[in-house]
């Protein structure tokens, strides 16, 4: 036993000695591989430098066709690559003569926003200033690209001239070619917008397009082109008139010999780069450190990317290359809220600013700018979505290159005033095209100084001739004259100081005195009402024919109005004294090219100036429809004599500080008054002189459903609506409930509508479908949120039960969608409706000016505008063309009576 117990306790030693020394062995053979990589890697340095211009060609080749870093396949957005810096002047030569084929192609798009993926679109590399992308000939594309053909990667030829240049050179100068090649990486600019109306896209591109236009302006000129140009000047004088330069700066004449004397060369000739491999000299030493500090600086950006908020993954900006500069272009929404493109990146933003696990650097690799678009009416909201971002990507540690950029509204132009902010950052992105900017400025300045002083001695010297044929000349043209014939709208402006001055003299006597209030409308907001069919009248009014007008010189139908309160369509004026208005209604007509604002701050004019201009537009547009095939001349010479006005073009007429002036300018002219009012303004309310028909909108009857169809800018919108109901009542003459119902966002208060009818007491209830306007950025409504005609009639109904029999279904105007509930106790009398009006009755009544109420001028009801006849408010003596309408997702007619015919075929009756 002892002996088994030896030899067990032998083996268990010699077993452990031998897995120590194959530990041993594997050790020193790990170590020995080590050593022998390193030395590999050591050896196989210098013969890497000597190959990077063949190793570029595929790079580039790779590079050309990938999508830049970050973008991820990113939908709807464009990418612009700048070139990299100039190589040598030896092969700038031949790098820009291999890519020449690529920039003679057809130019890309300036921005395209439509590709489904980004396309990453290099420049040439030539020794050029950055230019918009030529894309060349389709080349095979990653997978992420498959949007668009990339460019094609540079040619053979030039990569073959980079790597020949790279192997003539020394270990220093490759050193300083291969640091020059890092540099050029330079990061991308990303610039994200998220907008409700285009305005913010549109700004976001020019931003794009700016900083392009900055990299080309900052890029130097290729040196062998200043080199030529200077050594042809230098031997384009002397004996040497005859010669030109050559390659190495001496000048030669036109048989092609060497100039004579030594002093007529531009410059020596540059000493020859040594063979590969030869050891440097401490004279190319000098020469290489020269070249490379003579080498133009790297771009400022390597890619300009414009992508929407709603296309880009925020999770992105974790990932994004160091020092990416993003540029977020964002518009604030009602509420405060960003719009609906960019919901989700702000909320990204909001959740990773609140997330411990990210850290407060989560983003400290980016830097960052942020403007936002909005309107300083709406106070603390105003620019919110841009003012929370811009916390957020601080407190995710992002580095804030410029401040917080606001673009206000209401202050005017945002195009402008997004230039100003733009212009400040493409300085500090791009300090030498502000510095070569600033250059030529004062070289200009100097310039124009010059050619002044030259012009005023010049002038002074005609002046001592001419000074006999002066009094002749003021007998033929007039004492102190200085106009042609062809200046008969001023005196063109003199160069100098003198001329400036002039000119802001001429500007300051046709502008107004300086200080005073601004116009309501800019030339952006006068040209986009101009487009939409306005005539503007002086500086805040405005008219337009209505489509009724037009329907009714044709014979063919009146507006509602016809059918409810007799009004002839084709003699009633549609007009405004004020386009702004103090809400931004999601149903609006004009799509909010309207201004807006909640006091008077503009310049005003007269209203004896807007009546009669007014009236003068209206009667010229319905003389244009004299003659036409269809029109009645009958009807045009009526319409010729206009007897209504309807104040409810745009925007808020009650706004206009002279508004009781102009109604009764317009009553003196013997026109009614039909005003509206969004119901934002008790106290002028409270202030107006009798008008023949007083309209509130009542758009909501909650105070949430309100903000959220008008989007009013006072803050205290609801105390303001409700005291514009309360003020009704105090007004003896006609008073009207108008509500638009849009299903959808309104339509289930019916029990809180009734309520609201115990404010005002109006005299009568218009229920009226929303028309459908088109879509667009500002307004989210479809052909869903229309009513039908039925669903009007049925909320009437449920109005009257609710007010327990205190108004009753008086008319109804089906084609409008429209039915009019009235008073019971006032205007039903005799089993007879009298809705309509006694306009020749109101105007003495209103000329007398005693008290006087709605009773005393009203009218019986025809049979066809009551509700429930089977003309359904079409009036007999008109023309009647029904259409069947088929709109997208919708079945019937909504002009079809819900008690007359079930006709909806085409037929002219």
């Amino acid at each position: 036993m002892e002996l088994l117990a030896s030899l067990y306790t032998f083996g268990q030693v010699l077993w452990g000695i031998i897995v120590g020394a194959i530990i041993i062995a594997i050790l020193r053979a790990t170590k020995r591989g080590d050593g022998d990589d390193a030395t590999s890697k050591d050896s196989g340095t210098a013969q890497a430098h000597a190959s990077a211009g063949d190793a570029a060609s595929p790079a580039a080749a790779k590079d050309s066709t990938a999508p830049s870093s970050g973008d991820g396949g990113a939908a709807s957005s464009a990418t612009r690559r700048l070139p990299a810096p100039a190589a040598p002047a030896a092969v700038a030569v031949a790098a820009t003569a291999a890519i020449a084929p690529v920039a003679t192609q057809a130019p890309a798009p300036v921005v395209s926003v439509a590709a489904p993926a980004v396309a990453t679109a290099p420049l040439p590399t030539a020794a050029a200033a950055p230019v918009i992308a030529r894309p060349a000939a389709p080349q095979p594309a990653a997978p992420a690209t498959t949007a668009s053909p990339a460019l094609a990667a540079a040619p053979a030829a030039a990569a073959a001239a980079i790597a020949a240049a790279n192997t003539t050179t020394t270990n220093n100068t490759a050193a300083s070619i291969t640091s020059a090649a890092d540099a050029a990486v330079a990061p991308p600019v990303k610039i994200i917008y998220g907008s409700t109306r285009g305005t913010c896209k549109g700004l976001a591109e020019a931003l794009a397009e700016r900083l392009l236009a900055a990299a080309a302006a900052a890029a130097p000129a290729p040196p062998t082109d200043a080199a030529a140009a200077s050594n042809n000047a230098c031997c384009g004088s002397g004996a040497a008139a005859a010669s030109v330069a050559d390659a190495g700066g001496c000048c030669r004449t036109a048989d092609g010999e060497a100039a004579a004397a030594p002093a007529d060369c531009c410059r020596q000739q540059q000493p020859a780069s040594p063979a590969a491999g030869s050891p440097a000299t401490p004279a190319t030493a000098t020469t290489a450190t020269k070249t490379a500090a003579a080498a133009p600086p790297p771009p400022p950006f390597s890619t300009v990317t414009v992508v929407s908020a709603a296309d880009y993954e925020p999770e992105q900006l974790l990932t994004e290359p160091r020092d990416t500069l993003v540029l977020l272009v964002i518009a604030t929404y009602e509420g405060g809220t960003p719009p609906a493109s960019a919901a989700f990146f702000c909320s990204w933003l909001e959740d990773a600013a609140s997330d411990f696990r990210l850290g407060a650097g989560a983003l400290g690799r980016l830097r960052f700018a942020v403007w936002g678009a909005g309107n300083s009416l709406y106070e603390a909201a105003y620019c919110a979505a841009a003012r929370r971002a811009e916390g957020q990507l601080l407190d995710l540690g992002a580095r804030r290159f410029r401040p917080l950029g606001l673009g206000d509204e209401d202050a005017g132009d945002l195009r402008a005033q997004f230039a100003a902010w733009a212009e400040r950052l493409v300085a500090k992105l791009v300090p030498q095209e502000a510095a070569a900017a600033a250059a030529a400025a004062e070289a200009g300045k100097v310039e124009e100084e010059a050619l002044d002083a030259a012009a005023g001695a010049e002038e002074g010297e005609e002046q001592e001739e001419d000074d006999s044929f002066e009094y002749e000349d003021e007998d033929e043209e007039g004492a102190g004259s200085e106009v042609d014939i062809e200046d008969i709208g001023g005196a063109g402006p003199r160069r100098g100081k003198k001329g400036a001055a002039a000119g802001a003299a001429g500007a300051a006597a046709n502008g107004g005195a300086e200080g005073g209030p601004p116009e309501m409308l800019n030339a952006l907001v006068r040209g986009s009402l101009t487009k939409q069919g306005y005539k503007i009248i002086g500086s805040h009014s405005g008219v337009k024919m209505c489509r009724w007008t037009k329907s009714m010189l044709r014979g063919r139908g009146g507006c509602y109005k016809h059918a409810f309160y007799g009004i002839e369509s084709h003699r009633c004026m549609e007009a405004t004294p004020s386009l702004a208005c103090a809400n931004k209604c999601v149903f609006c007509w004009r799509h909010h090219s309207n201004p807006v604002g909640k006091t008077w701050k503009w310049k005003m004019d007269p209203p004896d100036l807007i009546v009669d201009t007014a009236l003068e537009l209206h009667c010229r547009m319905v003389r244009e429809y004299s003659g036409v095939p269809g029109v009645k001349p009958e009807a045009v010479a009526e319409g010729l004599a206009p007897r209504h006005c309807a104040l409810s073009l745009v925007g808020e007429p009650i706004m206009y500080p002279e508004i009781n002036a102009l109604v009764g300018r317009l009553h003196a002219r013997g026109l009614s008054t039909f005003l509206v009012t969004n119901a934002q303004f008790p106290d002028r309310i409270q202030q107006l002189s009798p008008v023949t028909q007083l309209y509130v909108s009542v758009d909501a009857a909650t105070p949430a459903s309100l903000k959220a169809v008008d989007r009013p800018l006072f803050a205290d919108f609801w105390e303001r609506f409700t005291g514009c109901l309360a003020a009704l009542r105090d007004k003896r003459q006609r008073t009207v409930y108008r509500l638009t119902l849009v299903k959808g966002w309104n339509m289930e208060e019916v029990l809180e509508y009734a309520k609201l009818v115990d404010l005002g007491r109006p005299d009568f209830i218009e229920i009226k479908g929303v028309t459908y306007c088109g879509s667009g950025g500002a307004s989210s409504l479809t052909m869903a949120n229309v009513p039908y005609h039925a669903d009007v009639v049925a909320f009437g109904r449920a109005i009257c039960e609710a007010r327990g029999g205190e108004y009753g279904l008086a008319c109804e105007h089906a084609h409008s969608c429209c039915i009019l509930l009235a008073r019971v106790d006032k205007f039903l009398r005799g089993g007879t409706w009298h809705t309509w009006i006694d306009y020749d009755r109101f105007q003495q009544l209103a000329a007398a000016g005693g008290d006087f109420g709605a009773e005393d001028y009203m009218l019986p009801t025809p049979d066809w505008a009551e509700f429930g006849s089977e003309a359904a408010g079409f009036d007999p003596g008109q023309v009647r063309v029904k259409k069947v309408r088929r709109h997208p997702g919708r079945t019937g007619t909504d002009s079809e009576s819900v008690v007359g015919a079930d006709d909806v075929a085409l037929e002219e009756l």
